[in-house]
């Protein structure tokens, strides 16, 4: 059988709230019956001390246990008198039985009260000087506390009381009658403690499975695809937190869902541009419009080597977002592989009217773990970019520093430049500045975010500033690490 969760959370607060009254009930019951108990033995042995100076008193107006010995009612009369709340005297003594006895006539005696086993007149203990029995329990501990009865001197008894075992074992009215009352208020105020956790479980189960089943709710709205669902988050708690964290993904999500269409929609763009031009120009030489010519030809040849980088720098990125890109790491010389890079570029950025300086530590190796390929697509990419939108009589500066850690590398060319609030956005895919910057040159805005890519999977960064020769700075920060 399914139970859910509001149940569950109210039978889990019910049974704990249960279990602590419990365990105070009986707890307090137990403290409660020792604290009794001790009251009860200070009250006898009050009593005690009380029933012990009318024996000695009686004692010495006898001279022996007589009176008492053959007396029973008596030794009652003189139990019942020495309780602390009567301030009776004691009742008169019957005539003797013994016939040797003289004892003085008192007066008639009242009827004594009832007594039990577990009263406090069976409990009490009288022993002769040689501790013989002369009332009270037959049978009795012998570490019984015993507290002397003195005449003139001398011991004559022993007054002694047997504690009770339990509280349930008292006789006394009174007493019994304030023991049942005080249980039965523990048990009234434990069933109310009880009665009322049952009360406050139902709206605080309920309180809390509402933000449960809210946040419920919302998960199957996202998962839908609506991505604009949002929470409350107003508690400070860790629902709060949850709810929190779900409004932050349920907006990434849908970031990323509209990323996604923009990068479809661009995709598409980039892809058809070059595909319209290559229909285009197929079908006006299937028409005979344009004559087949090595300069039609190699038009042609043009478009589809642009498709294919473009395809090509979407692979990358695609193997790149699923942590796919391959790095095949190896010592390498870094400054070698940036001169040569810079090198094979040279003749473009002459033909381009684009002066080239290098500023490379001189005869110094700068040693790393890297992938050659890699790295030369890194910098192919820069020195394209460069080459692509630097005005003709323009420069390009490459510079290396290093200091033993990492390796800088900057890359700064001529106008035109970047505006500073454009600068962050560079690295992003199919992004490109509506200006000088623009399609117009034939890029298609995924050459930066590939250098992003491959300088991260080399634990580097790569940044766009502002260059001091009025176009742009590319700064490229990599470890030189792993080289012993």
């Amino acid at each position: 059988m399914k139970i859910s969760i509001k149940y569950r959370l109210f039978l889990a607060f019910l049974v704990a709230t249960l279990t602590l009254v419990a365990s105070m009930f009986l707890v307090t019951k137990l403290s409660f019956d020792r604290g009794f108990l001790r009251y009860i033995n200070n009250v006898e042995q009050q009593r005690i001390e009380q029933l012990a100076s009318e024996l000695e008193q009686s004692f010495a107006e006898n001279g022996s246990w007589d009176f008492l010995r053959y007396n029973p009612r008596a030794w009652r009369r003189l139990i019942f008198a020495a309780k602390p709340e009567i301030n009776l005297e004691p009742p008169p003594f019957d005539k003797p039985v013994n016939p040797a006895g003289r004892f003085p006539e008192r007066g008639p005696m009242p009827p004594p009260p009832p007594v039990s086993s577990n009263h406090f007149e069976r409990r009490v203990l009288l022993l002769d000087a040689e501790q013989k029995r002369i009332f009270g329990p037959r049978r009795y501990s012998a570490d019984l506390e015993l507290l002397s009865l003195n005449a003139q001197g001398n011991t004559v008894g022993y007054l002694a009381i047997v504690p009770p075992r339990a509280p349930r074992d008292l006789i006394d009215p009174h007493q019994q009658q304030f023991f049942k009352k005080q249980r039965r208020s523990f048990a009234i105020i434990a069933i109310a403690m009880a009665g009322a956790a049952a009360l406050l479980s139902v709206p605080l189960s309920r309180r809390l499975v509402r933000r449960i089943t809210d946040l419920a709710a919302a998960t199957h709205l996202l998962t839908a695809g609506q991505y604009q669902t949002r929470v409350q988050a107003t508690a400070s708690d860790e629902l709060g937190q949850l709810a929190r964290d779900f409004n932050s993904l349920a907006l990434t999500l849908e970031n990323n869902e509209q990323l996604r269409r923009q990068w479809v929609a661009d995709i598409s763009h980039e892809l058809r541009t070059p595909l319209a031009v290559l229909r285009g120009e197929i079908e006006a030489l299937q028409d005979g419009v344009r004559p087949q010519t090595p300069q039609s030809m190699s038009m042609l040849h043009g478009e589809v080597m642009h498709l294919s980088r473009l395809v090509e720098d979407l692979y990358q990125l695609a193997l790149a977002d699923i942590d796919a890109l391959s790095c095949r790491k190896e010592p390498i010389d870094l400054s070698e592989i940036l001169q040569q890079t810079a090198d094979s570029f040279r003749g473009e950025l002459v033909a381009h009217d684009v002066r080239l300086t290098c500023e490379f530590p001189a005869g110094k190796t700068v040693s790393m773990l890297g992938d050659d390929r890699r790295l030369r697509q890194l910098f192919s990419n820069l020195l394209e970019n460069s080459l692509r939108y630097t005005d003709k009589g323009g420069e390009l500066r490459i510079r290396m520093t290093t200091d033993g850690q990492r390796a800088v590398i900057h890359f700064e060319d001529t106008a035109p430049g970047v505006a500073e609030e454009k600068l962050e956005r560079l690295f992003d895919r199919l992004y490109r500045v509506e200006s000088s910057r623009s399609r117009n040159t034939g890029g298609a805005g995924l050459g930066l975010a590939l250098c992003k890519t491959i300088v991260e999977s080399h634990d580097g960064t790569i940044i766009a500033r502002p260059s001091s020769l009025g176009g742009l700075r590319i700064e490229i920060d990599l470890p030189l690490k792993g080289i012993t």
